[in-house]
């Protein structure tokens, strides 16, 4: 039961806020926490007058230690988040907002703002490739500017800024590739035609493209080149569509001779292995990755890897199991 004396300084606190004395408010509900810090209604309102006071930081505090207290009162959450907010930590806003509806799913004040937030980062990403469009297109590169309006245009394809931009790019970007094909010799050209039938979805016209690049390549000697690597890893890239999984294996070994710490490589092969049941091989990879430096890996494959080891391993001890009885 909640403590008689910090409800009657609760109350008070209430009054004070009611009238706009949002200080007073504060030192009340610190009164009632001192007493009971296990009750979140009091640090909700202590955030809420902090809100209105316009001190985010302070809200942010009090809205953690009201989840610290209860952490299924999802006002807490939502204080929290409206902190983030104000503070513009969009990523941090949107991780609250999703513990909250992990909580209460159903919470609309939660499910309203995840959606808010979630359009203003993508406003902002969309804001950020065109900004970095417009650095690269000052600074000559043609290819760099149209990348980013690409991506952008992926996200807001309607808005006037990027096509805008894309007016004075893609002429200059279409120009350069035809000089640039051009030039380029018949082994590279089954490359790059294998590249454009992966960008259309088309794996299986992709697959053959890569196999004559590979197979001209083999001819002049040149398996190790970097181009051979290349068309090895987006071949292994369209079987993996296609759920070939021993073509996977096979081309991304062939990577993994030449660089035996190529991530993406190390990763695809995982995968494949698991896709044939080779659990103990897969695993193998994966702890691989997981064992090399983190800036390198990244956070998404890091976080992809350590999801499969707990998942192999589990598949592996289970067989041991099976195995021994």
């Amino acid at each position: 039961m909640p403590n008689p004396q910090a409800e009657a300084i609760k109350a008070k606190g209430n009054e004070f806020f009611k009238g706009g004395k949002y200080e007073e408010a504060i030192a009340k509900y610190k009164e009632a926490t001192a007493i009971d810090a296990s009750v979140p209604s009091y640090w909700s309102n202590m955030a809420a007058c902090y809100e209105k006071l316009g001190k985010y930081d302070e809200m942010a505090e009090a809205a953690r230690s009201c989840i610290k207290a209860d952490k299924n009162f999802v006002k807490g959450y939502f204080r929290l988040a409206v902190a983030y907010k104000q503070l513009n930590d969009l990523s941090n806003c949107i991780k609250t907002l999703e513990s909250g509806l992990a909580i209460q799913a159903s919470n609309p004040d939660l499910k309203r703002m995840k959606k808010e937030i979630t359009e203003l980062q993508r406003g902002e990403q969309v804001a950020a490739y065109c900004s970095k469009a417009e650095e690269l297109m000052q600074n000559g590169d043609i290819a760099g500017a149209m990348k980013q309006l690409e991506l952008a245009s992926r996200m807001d394809a309607g808005n006037p800024d990027i096509q805008r931009m894309m007016e004075k790019v893609k002429p200059k970007f279409e120009a350069m590739e035809k000089k640039r094909k051009a030039s380029l010799s018949p082994v590279e050209r089954h490359k790059e035609d294998g590249d454009q039938a992966y960008k259309n979805a088309n794996f299986e016209d992709a697959v053959q493209h890569y196999t004559k690049c590979l197979d001209q390549l083999e001819k002049e000697g040149k398996q190790q080149s970097d181009l051979a690597m290349k068309a090895y890893a987006n071949r292994a890239a369209c079987y993996k569509q296609i759920s070939n999984f021993d073509g996977v294996i096979s081309d991304c070994t062939a990577v993994l001779e030449a660089d035996p710490v190529n991530v993406k490589a190390l990763i695809r092969r995982a995968q494949a292995f698991e896709g044939v049941e080779r659990y103990r091989f897969a695993l193998q990879d994966v702890k691989t990755v997981l064992q090399m430096p983190y800036h390198q890996v990244g956070k998404a494959n890091f976080d992809l890897c350590n999801g499969m080891q707990h998942r192999l391993q589990r598949t592996v001890d289970q067989l041991k199991k099976m195995s021994s009885s």
